[in-house]
């Protein structure tokens, strides 16, 4: 099994995932006999290498149709970056920031990469943003940018939601807006650092409806991959598994004219050069929690 197309994928119902691979045929196959799950100290060369030496027509084939999950297990930390494509601070009439605009989005509102979009309560200004994530694959304190790669363990697809009036008219930074269930979803798949060779030369795209509102690329970021993982780790002690949503292109809601926002019903459908695609459904609030 090649090293340089491997894809990590988690299956099952939620909260009992099970770690996978995509073979070369695009076939998921059970791995969770050799490793206990995609956690951040499993996302290393070691770990891959040994995961990579077995013969994928030996393990068992997850059946057509399972249910996937977040592609990483139980990271510390969700960071989110905001303004960071210059294409979409142009289109807001919003100034290049100076420093990267950093919130935190609570672990409580990750989810898989089909699971339904929950608006909260009475919410009509919920909106979208592709992203690429980057995932730490090694601790990260104050390093700088030239060894900033080499503490990252991945990539994989985010659609970092966000309720806009929650984040601008109930006080505080834009946490707020972030953290309703299912506000987090991530994968299909984690794909290892090594294969994607130049993570600022990647396509982003986002439709609603089948509507293509956004259509980027990650070469118009402000601040790129290396300059994110090497900033933030002067705040903070970046740990294996932590998640980093780098930004989105312009196309979302709030930039359009006039506005526009999601309502139950309607489908989100997300994608980016080699990170699979994701595909949602809006549905309105449960009124309690399960």
């Amino acid at each position: 099994m090649s090293d340089r197309t491997v894809r990590l994928v988690r299956f099952g119902p939620a909260g009992a995932e099970c770690p996978g691979i995509i073979d070369g045929k695009g076939v998921i196959r059970d791995v969770s006999g050799h490793v206990s799950d995609w956690t951040g100290d499993n996302l290393g060369p070691d770990v891959l290498q040994k995961i990579n030496a077995l013969n994928a027509d030996e393990l068992q084939i997850v059946p057509t149709g399972a249910r996937l999950g977040a592609c990483v297990a139980r990271p510390g930390k969700f960071i989110c970056i905001g303004l960071n494509y210059h294409c979409n601070a142009e289109s807001l009439g919003q100034p290049i920031p100076d420093e990267p605009v950093i919130a935190m989005k609570p672990l409580s509102a990750i989810c898989g990469p089909n699971d339904g979009i929950e608006l909260p309560r009475s919410s009509t200004t919920t909106d979208w943003e592709v992203e690429l994530g980057i995932v730490i694959g090694k601790p990260a304190k104050y390093i700088d940018e030239k060894d900033a790669r080499s503490h990252v363990a991945g990539y994989c697809l985010i659609n970092d939601l966000a309720d806009r009036d929650l984040q601008s008219k109930r006080g505080g930074d834009t946490s707020k807006g972030r953290g309703h269930d299912s506000f987090g979803p991530i994968g299909p798949h984690f794909v290892p650092a090594h294969c994607i060779a130049d993570p600022q030369s990647l396509d982003l795209w986002l439709e609603i409806d089948r509507e293509r509102t956004q259509n980027g690329k990650t070469a118009n970021m402000i601040f790129g991959v290396d300059y994110l993982v090497a900033y933030l780790s002067q705040f903070m002690t970046l740990l294996p598994g932590d998640i980093i949503a780098s930004g989105t292109p312009a196309g979302i809601g709030i930039g359009m004219k006039p506005p526009r926002f999601l309502a139950p019903g309607q489908t989100v459908r997300l994608g980016g050069t080699g990170l699979g695609e994701q595909h949602h459904v809006v549905r309105a609030c449960a009124e309690h929690a399960t």
